[in-house]
């Protein structure tokens, strides 16, 4: 199964699918799947790009209205993560993961689906120590402080997904803590200079994303935010099963983001658009983030790479945003056991599921999912395993596709997405804002949100319509 996967997007889709497409032509092939590794910006209308946190220069309505409201469709099936250049109220809604336009699939704030049985998980947003150990408290309408601290991941998203046995891929927008030091550092300081500080106090990168590394061991890890493309091969002990702890250090900072005041380590800025399948080229330039435009800088070669994961370590991809002569897409081959047959030439369509473990979890740690600045405690882990093992019980004896469509998918647990979440428009489309244009919107409770946790027998908590200030 050929899959092209893609750093930030930055709302540029007609650009990125455009590329996907010459890609296609020039290498004879047909990618069956798209991976977007953050800050796609799935703005529907104006109101919308209020609630996304960057300087007033960089809100632009972008490409992604034109896919939710139909007047394109997305060409391959997308998954994508969330960055820290979001529509952050659009992201809220689909907490557990939905579609954000047809084809357009977001993994959540943290998840794990499969697509013809390779396991795919991701968390979305960056690392801030301070907002780590907080709740889901962030309500409509933000203030400058919450509309930076709701893509803060959280710890409780952290042990969620540690508890995951390894998937195939893991996507995330910040690098792993130490990531540099498992590839050509200097390499990354000549094409990045301002990064050293942050190399030399281990300050670049994210902690729990880490240490979520170590756990998972997945096979691939791709990962975008800084804006450079950057590969690395985490070598994994032969023994032992990684440790759940959670290490907590300060952010790192990086000079190339949107340079938004309070975050400590937002996105950074390089140039170059999505070359060919394995070999792509690498700039060095780093200037403060969002600079979507006229970003040409002599392009640096970079070695070719060789996808050939063994089950001890994981290949690691950071790659750039979507400019031209920016490395910001690559396409890799990844092996499955259930392919859909199809005619050479055609474009397959992966059957997309949820996953049955990423479920018992959901249910697990739902009892855990607080919408206030407090968190809970939360269980040991050998407590946290127990009630996922039970719950994989509950999983395996309720959740099936519907009657009409269950010989589709045989397997105890198994069910497909489409099954169980349709798109629906929770917004209008740009046009219909009038005067309230640059006024943050109402809170949209998403059919979707209802619809997963209707499956999985448990209260839809992203349902803040009754306390809608807006």
């Amino acid at each position: 199964m050929k899959i092209a996967v893609e750093g930030c997007s930055h709302g540029a889709l007609d650009a990125i699918y455009q590329h996907l497409r010459d890609l296609e032509a020039k290498h004879n092939y047909i990618v069956d799947l798209l991976l977007m590794c953050g800050d796609f910006q799935a703005i529907r209308n104006h109101r919308d790009m209020q609630c996304m946190a960057v300087p007033q220069k960089y809100k632009q309505l972008g490409d992604f209205h034109k896919y939710y409201t139909g007047e394109k469709t997305a060409p391959v099936l997308t998954i994508v993560i969330g960055g820290n250049h979001e529509a952050s109220n659009y992201m809220s809604e689909l907490y557990h993961g939905g579609w954000l336009a047809p084809n357009i699939y977001f993994l959540g704030h943290a998840g794990c689906i499969q697509v013809n049985g390779i396991r795919i998980a991701g968390a979305s947003g960056i690392f801030k120590s301070n907002d780590f150990s907080l709740g889901f408290y962030e309500r409509l309408p933000y203030d400058h402080g919450t509309m930076r601290s709701i893509y803060h991941i959280r710890e409780f998203n952290v042990r969620r997904l540690s508890l995951l046995s390894s998937p195939d891929i893991f996507l995330s927008h910040d690098w792993p803590q130490y990531i540099e030091r498992h590839g050509d550092t200097q390499g990354l300081l000549r094409r990045k200079p301002f990064f050293r500080q942050d190399v030399q106090t281990g300050n670049l990168g994210s902690p729990p994303l880490m240490g979520l590394l170590r756990t998972l061991k997945p096979k691939w890890w791709f990962s975008a935010h800084l804006h450079v493309r950057f590969q690395a091969t985490v070598q994994h002990e032969q023994s032992g099963t990684g440790s759940n702890s959670l290490p907590i250090t300060s952010p790192p900072q990086n000079p190339d983001e949107i340079a938004i005041a309070d975050d400590d380590f937002d996105a950074v800025e390089s140039q170059n658009p999505p070359i060919e399948d394995s070999r792509l080229q690498t700039t060095s330039h780093n200037p403060d983030e969002i600079t979507l435009e006229e970003e040409e800088e002599e392009v640096i070669q970079s070695p070719p790479v060789a996808y050939r994961p063994q089950p001890s370590m994981t290949n690691f991809l950071a790659l750039d945003k979507c400019l031209p002569k920016r490395e910001f897409m690559e396409v890799i081959d990844v092996p499955t056991t259930s392919d859909e047959s199809t005619m050479p030439g055609q474009r397959c369509m992966p059957k997309l599921t949820f996953d049955p473990e990423w479920l018992a979890i959901s249910r697990a740690f739902h009892p855990f999912f607080s919408m206030r600045r407090r968190q809970a405690d939360y269980p040991d882990e050998a407590t946290a395993r127990a009630m996922v093992a039970e719950e994989m019980m509950w999983v395996k004896s309720n959740v099936h596709n519907n009657e009409a469509n269950s010989s589709d998918v045989p397997l105890p647990g198994i069910r497909t997405i489409l099954d169980c979440q349709t798109f629906v428009q929770s917004a209008p489309g740009p046009g219909s804002e009038g005067a309230q244009k640059n006024q943050q919107p109402p809170w949209y409770t998403n059919t979707q949100t209802t619809a997963f946790c209707d499956m999985l027998g448990i209260q839809n908590v992203i349902d803040f319509s009754s306390d809608n200030r807006a």
